[in-house]
């Protein structure tokens, strides 16, 4: 059943109220219409939605968005603080080993340095040690001589005598000892003429030797760890 409203016009020419009845049915397309705008507007946010919903991620972005700017924007404050604090962590390590690298090589060479030194003062000390002992052994070597010439000189009926042979236990003593502290006598007659060994004094004939070599020792010679302590005094035939 259609409902009836009853509106009052007024009558330009007459001045009279006229009362105009208008249907319901004539005001239901525009209460529809009205209806029907808000319905549209609410089914296309929907879709909207829906076809937001059903996009990529990329094709969100902008066309000429980088994507690694946009997932650098969507880190958070902590993320970018944490990777600031990795990079620091990273350098303060790479510091810290560079440092241990070049306490170690300073370390390195500490050591090698003061093994030199160490290797450097052994030699010397030994050095120190046999210029000493070479100076006390040429000191010795004359007493040595003056032995050999006094029990040179005694007669064969003297030999036998407790004097002579006591002297003779000390000369024997004496050797021994200088025999331990590797002093060794140099052999001179005999052998050719050597300038490292020999010190050649006089020259004479002899038939039992060759030319260039010792005939005689006028005095002898010795040398002290292999090297020259006193050269032997000779006579070296023509």
């Amino acid at each position: 059943m259609s409902e009836e409203s009853t509106d009052k016009v007024i009558n330009k020419d007459t001045g009279e109220t006229v009362a105009e009845e208008t249907s319901a049915a004539d005001t239901a397309p525009e209460t529809e219409a009205e209806e029907a705008a808000p319905s549209e507007e609410a089914e296309g946010a929907e879709n909207a939605g829906k076809a937001a919903e059903t996009e990529s991620p990329e094709e969100a972005l902008e066309p000429d968005a980088d994507p690694r700017e946009a997932g650098e924007q969507k880190k958070s404050w902590a993320e970018r603080k944490a990777e600031k604090k990795a990079q620091r962590s990273d350098k303060e390590k790479e510091e810290l080993k560079a440092k241990i690298a070049d306490f170690e090589d300073r370390a390195k060479r500490q050591l090698a340095e003061f093994e030199n030194f160490r290797n450097r003062s052994e030699k010397e000390k030994a050095q120190s040690f046999d210029m000493g002992a070479r100076s006390v052994l040429e000191k010795i070597l004359p007493v040595v001589d003056n032995f050999e010439r006094g029990l040179a000189a005694i007669p064969e009926d003297k030999k036998d005598d407790p004097y002579v042979s006591g002297m003779d236990m000390i000369y024997r003593q004496l050797m021994t000892e200088l025999d331990k502290m590797d002093v060794k006598p140099i052999e001179a007659v005999g052998k050719e003429f050597d300038p490292a060994f020999h010190n050649a004094v006089m020259q004479t004939e002899s038939e039992e030797y060759e030319s260039g070599f010792v005939a005689q020792e006028l005095l002898k010679g010795y040398t002290y760890h292999g090297t020259v302590l006193r050269h032997s005094m000779v006579s070296v035939v023509q």
